[in-house]
């Protein structure tokens, strides 16, 4: 039985130069370099705070002959400060087992704002609401209460490293897809509504089995091998197989709009959305997937009071960030605020 490996209680965010440090870290980089006094690794943390650079030194570096990122560590040590940024100088590392129990991934990795087990909650409130149809009611709440799968969604991110990229990222993403659907359907009143929020809510299904999620957060063979749309579209069968009220032809547009969700051959979809609900979805699920990269780039904005961000690859393009419309009622309550801590005249 693995050993429990103790509370994590520093954090990078708030480490400073000069302070010794004695806690756990993933280990998110680590490669050897030769210096005059001998080989050193240089090292990169990470908790859910930040990063922060690190150095063993010879000889203690010696002790260390393979160093794998991804990985979960207790280091001892302390921080100084190299070229005006905080560096980590280790003086002992013990590489530990992050299933051990104690172990919290939310201290290690980000994570929604939302607690995934709201967006769950939300997502099946959803499924309430808008689905009239006993059988798309009664599949979509088997798939989402299967054990395994419900335990996968619950930690799995949206993507490996382009949005919504942590601890809930999976869930947070589908759940907005599923909003944006279903607002559409108010405009667009000729939408199929309920195959529609079927689609938002499984379309990404697959990932949940194409990364790895943890502290590594990697493809796994399956996902090389296959993708997310090929491993859905498997982990959904069994379920429409043990289906036998909910319509063929429903079974066949909800296999449609999972797999035209990427929109063109050359974004990766097997085949071009050819109805309108395979239209929605894949702009909604565009549209959800760019504006959590724009949230991104802004968050990193604010640390430098930039009004735009570097050149986002994924995007081709720098985003800026407008000043907002003055919101008036916002401004008027404030003012009535103000005047209620006025001193009363005599």
């Amino acid at each position: 039985m693995a050993r429990s490996v103790g509370k994590k209680s520093q954090y990078i965010q708030s480490l400073s130069a000069g302070q010794t440090v004695d806690d756990l870290f993933l280990l998110a980089g680590a490669n050897q370099a030769q210096s005059k006094n001998g080989p050193y690794w240089n090292l990169s943390f990470q908790d859910a705070t930040g990063s922060i650079d690190g150095k063993i030194w010879s000889p203690k570096s010696l002790e260390y002959p393979t160093l794998e990122p991804g990985t979960m560590v207790r280091v001892r040590g302390f921080v100084e400060s190299y070229r005006d940024k905080n560096q980590l100088k280790v003086d002992h590392m013990d590489v530990l087992d992050a299933s051990a129990p104690g172990v919290d991934l939310s201290d290690f990795l980000p994570a929604s704002k939302t607690p995934p087990e709201e967006l769950m909650e939300a997502l099946e409130d959803m499924v309430t609401e808008h689905m009239r149809h006993k059988p798309w009611k009664t599949f979509c709440r088997k798939v989402l209460t299967h054990e395994d799968i419900r335990a996968r969604l619950l930690t799995a991110p949206g993507a490996k490293t382009v949005h919504h990229a942590y601890v809930g990222g999976l869930l947070e993403h589908t759940l907005g897809v599923a909003r944006a659907c279903m607002a559409l359907c108010d405009v667009y009143p000729n939408l199929d509504r309920q195959t529609l929020l079927a689609g938002a809510i499984f379309h990404d299904l697959g990932k949940a089995w194409e990364l790895s999620g943890g502290l590594a957060n990697d493809y796994t063979d399956e996902g090389r091998l296959f993708g997310h749309i090929q491993i859905g579209m498997e982990k959904l069968e069994p379920f429409l197989a043990r289906s036998p009220r909910l319509e063929a032809s429903l079974k066949l547009h909800l296999k449609h709009l999972i797999t035209s969700h990427h929109g063109e051959h050359e974004f990766g979809s097997p085949i071009r959305p050819k109805t309108p609900e395979a239209f929605v979805l894949h702009f909604a699920d565009n549209m959800d997937a760019k504006l959590n990269i724009i949230d991104q780039a802004y968050a990193d904005m604010d640390k430098t009071g930039a009004d735009w961000s570097p050149y986002m690859r994924f995007l081709e393009r720098n985003v800026f960030r407008p000043e907002p419309t003055p919101d008036n009622a916002k401004k008027q309550n404030a003012k009535a605020e103000n005047q209620c801590l006025l001193p009363l005249k005599a």
